[in-house]
C-alpha cells in the first residue's frame, strides 16, 4: 500500500538514498543465511549447564511423571518455580512426537536431546518473520520515507520498506549476544521470539487493529509464559507507552482491551489449575519473581552498562543513531515502537536483582530495527566505513578461531597452546574431518563475500548488514566445527554423569533412595537428563551425593559426618575445582 509523503514531510527527512540503494536482496540468500544459523550448533552436541540443560531437564520430567509436573515445570522432584510453562509444555510434545522416530537412528536420551531443540525453529521462524513484517510495515509509511530527488530517482515505498526490512533481518542475525542463546533449550530463544510478534503486532494495529490486537494478546500472554513477570513486565509496560496522544496509534487504543483480555485469559488458563495443582509451587514462583526486583544497585547498574554493549554490538551504535538522526520525527511510528520496546527492557534491568543475558535479550529486537532505519541517513563514506569494519572484525575473529585449533592440534604457537592445554587438562585431542571440511567451506563463503564486496561494489544500502551477518555465522560456525568436541569436553556433565550412575549401580540397595547435598540447579538436570538419576528429599536416604570443591576436601571442610564413607569421587576432566561424591550415612 503506498502512501503520499507532502513536499514539507520530505524536505525535512533525514533519509538520503536512491533507487539503486535499495536493489532487492536474493530471497534465497535471506533462507540461506536463516538455516546456516539456526542449524550450526544446534544440534550433535550435548546440553550445557545452567539454562540449556534445564530446559530440557524440566521436559523430560513432564514426559515421565505428567500430572503437575506438565502443569508446573521440575527437574525430577525439584520445583523449578521460576520462569513459566510454556517451553515445557511445547518441548515436551516434540520429544513425544519426534523422539521415537529418531531413535532409530541413535540412543533414547540422545533421540530426546535432539528433539527438544527442534522447537528453536519455531521460535526462530517467529522471530524472523515478525521482525521483518514488522519492519516493512513501517518502512512503508509516509513518516521514514526518503527526500524526494528533484528530477527524480527515489526509490518506490515498496522497495524502501523491503530494503528496511531487509537490514532489520541481517541485523539480529549479526546480534552477537543471542547468537548462542537462539541455540538453547531454554525460554531465551522463545521469548525473544514473542516480543518480536508484539511488535509486528503493534505495527500491524496501525492499519488492520483487529487483527493486530489479537495477535498482541496472544504475543503477552506467551512472554508471561514464557519468563513469568521478568520477561513480560518490560513488553507490558511498553505497549501502552507507544499508544500516547499525538501518536498515530492513538486512535487505535481502544483495541488495547482486546489484546488484555486475551492476554488476561491466558494467563488465568494456566495461573488457576496450577494453583489448585501445587500452591507451594505457585508460592515460591511469586517468591522469585517479586524478589527478582528492587531499588538499583551500583555495582549491578555498572555490570550492566559493562555486558550490554557487548551483548548488543553491532546494533546499538547504529540503534542510537537512529535516534538521533530522527529526533524531529521521536513520535512516529517507525521510531517511537522499537524506541519503547528497547527502553522498558533497559528500565526494568535497572530495578533487577541479578540482570543477565534473558534480560538483555529483550534489547536485541528494537535496537535492530532501530539501527535499520539508520542506515538511509547515512553517508556513503559513513557506510563504506562500516563495511570495511566488518570485514577486517570478522576476517580477524576467524582467523583467531584457526589459529586456536591449530594451537590445539599442533601446540604450536607454544603460549596459545599452553592455555588452551590448562582449559582443556585431559583432553584427548583429535581431528573431525567431517567438521573441519565443512569449516573450510564456510571460511571459503567468507572469503568469496569480501570478495565480492571489493570487485562488485554493490550499491545496495543492505551490503554492510549482509558483511556483519555473514561475518558473524562463519565464526559461529567454525567455533560450532572446529571447537564443539573440546567444548563438549569442557562444559558437558555427560561423563562424570556415567561415572555416578555406575557407582550407584554398585553400591544402591534395593529401594535404596539417594539424596543431593549442594547439588547445583544446572548439574542437579544434567544427572536427570544423561542418566536418569533423580534426587529424593527424604531426610532417611543413607546416599548422599555431595558437590563440593577440591580445596574443601583438601581443607577437611567438606566432611559430612564422622559416620560418612565415601564411595565415589569424581569430577569432570577440565574442572579443576568442582568435585562430585557419593557418600552412604552411618555404617557402611
Amino acid at each position: 500500500m503506498a502512501h503520499s509523503v507532502s513536499s514539507s514531510d520530505s524536505l525535512s527527512t533525514p533519509a538520503r538514498l536512491t533507487a539503486t540503494a535499495t536493489v532487492k536482496l536474493p530471497r534465497l540468500l535471506l533462507v540461506s543465511v536463516g538455516l546456516v544459523y539456526i542449524l550450526a550448533g544446534l544440534f550433535f552436541r550435548d546440553p550445557w549447564k545452567t539454562d540449556d540443560v534445564v530446559g530440557l531437564a524440566t521436559m523430560l520430567t513432564a514426559l515421565r511423571d505428567g500430572g503437575s509436573a506438565m502443569l508446573l515445570p521440575q527437574i525430577g522432584v525439584l520445583a523449578h518455580a521460576q520462569d513459566g510453562p510454556l517451553i515445557t509444555w511445547v518441548g515436551a510434545f516434540f520429544i513425544w512426537a519426534f523422539a521415537p522416530f529418531i531413535e532409530f537412528f541413535t540412543n533414547r536420551p540422545d533421540a530426546a536431546i535432539i528433539a527438544s531443540r527442534l522447537p528453536n525453529f519455531l521460535w526462530f521462524g517467529i522471530l524472523t518473520a515478525s521482525i521483518w513484517y514488522g519492519t516493512y510495515l513501517l518502512g512503508r509509511r509516509p513518516e521514514p520515507q526518503p527526500l524526494a530527488l528533484p528530477f527524480g530517482g527515489e526509490p518506490t515505498v515498496r522497495d524502501y520498506g523491503r530494503m528496511i526490512a531487509d537490514a532489520a533481518l541481517m541485523l539480529i542475525v549479526a546480534t552477537v549476544g543471542i547468537v548462542w542463546r537462539m541455540h538453547e533449550t531454554s525460554e531465551v530463544p522463545a521469548l525473544i521470539a514473542f516480543q518480536a510478534l508484539a511488535f509486528y503486532s503493534v505495527a500491524r494495529m496501525l492499519d488492520h487493529p483487529a487483527s493486530g490486537s489479537i495477535t498482541l494478546g496472544f504475543a503477552l500472554g506467551a512472554a508471561f509464559l514464557t519468563r513469568g513477570w521478568i520477561g513480560a513486565l518490560p513488553i507490558m509496560l511498553a505497549i501502552p507507552c507507544i499508544f500516547l496522544p499525538r501518536n498515530c496509534l492513538w486512535r487505535q487504543k481502544h483495541w488495547l482491551a482486546l489484546s488484555a483480555a486475551i492476554c488476561a485469559a491466558l494467563i488465568l488458563a494456566w495461573w488457576i489449575p496450577a494453583r489448585l495443582a501445587n500452591g507451594y509451587w505457585i508460592q515460591s514462583w511469586v517468591l522469585w519473581n517479586t524478589s527478582s526486583f528492587g531499588w538499583p544497585q551500583y555495582r549491578e547498574v555498572l555490570s550492566t552498562l559493562r555486558d550490554l554493549p557487548w551483548f548488543l554490538w553491532p546494533t546499538w551504535p547504529l540503534a542510537l543513531l537512529a535516534v538521533w538522526r530522527w529526533r524531529a520525527w521521536l513520535t512516529a511510528p517507525h521510531i517511537w515502537i522499537p524506541l519503547m520496546l528497547a527502553a522498558w527492557p533497559l528500565i526494568i534491568m535497572l530495578f533487577l536483582a541479578d540482570a543477565f543475558e534473558p534480560e538483555y535479550s529483550l534489547m536485541a529486537v528494537p535496537a535492530a530495527v532501530l539501527a535499520a532505519f539508520s542506515l538511509p541517513t547515512l553517508r556513503r563514506g559513513v557506510v563504506n566505513s562500516l563495511d570495511w569494519f566488518a570485514v577486517m572484525c570478522f576476517s580477524l575473529t576467524t582467523a583467531t578461531v584457526w589459529l586456536g585449533w591449530i594451537a590445539l592440534q599442533t601446540g604450536w604457537p607454544e603460549q596459545i597452546s599452553h592455555n588452551i592445554a590448562r582449559q582443556t587438562r585431559g583432553y584427548d585431542v583429535f581431528i573431525s574431518w567431517p567438521a573441519a571440511f565443512i569449516a573450510a567451506l564456510g571460511t571459503l563463503a567468507w572469503v568469496a563475500l569480501v570478495r565480492w564486496r571489493l570487485h562488485s561494489k554493490p550499491a545496495g544500502l543492505w551490503r554492510g548488514t549482509v558483511l556483519s551477518a555473514g561475518g558473524l555465522i562463519v565464526t559461529w560456525l567454525l567455533l560450532v566445527t572446529l571447537w564443539m568436541p573440546a567444548l563438549d569436553y569442557v562444559r558437558s556433565y555427560r561423563g562424570v554423569s556415567a561415572q555416578l550412575a555406575a557407582a550407584l549401580d554398585a553400591h544402591r540397595k534395593p529401594g535404596e533412595c539417594v539424596r543431593a547435598l549442594a547439588v547445583g540447579t544446572g548439574q542437579r538436570a544434567s544427572f536427570l537428563v544423561f542418566n536418569d538419576i533423580d534426587f529424593s528429599y527424604e531426610s532417611n536416604c543413607t546416599l548422599v551425593v555431595q558437590q563440593t570443591t577440591a580445596h574443601n576436601i583438601a581443607t577437611g571442610a567438606a566432611a559430612y559426618s564422622d559416620s560418612a564413607t565415601v564411595l565415589w569421587e569424581g569430577r569432570r576432566g577440565a574442572d579443576r575445582h568442582e568435585v562430585f561424591r557419593l557418600l552412604r550415612l552411618g555404617n557402611p
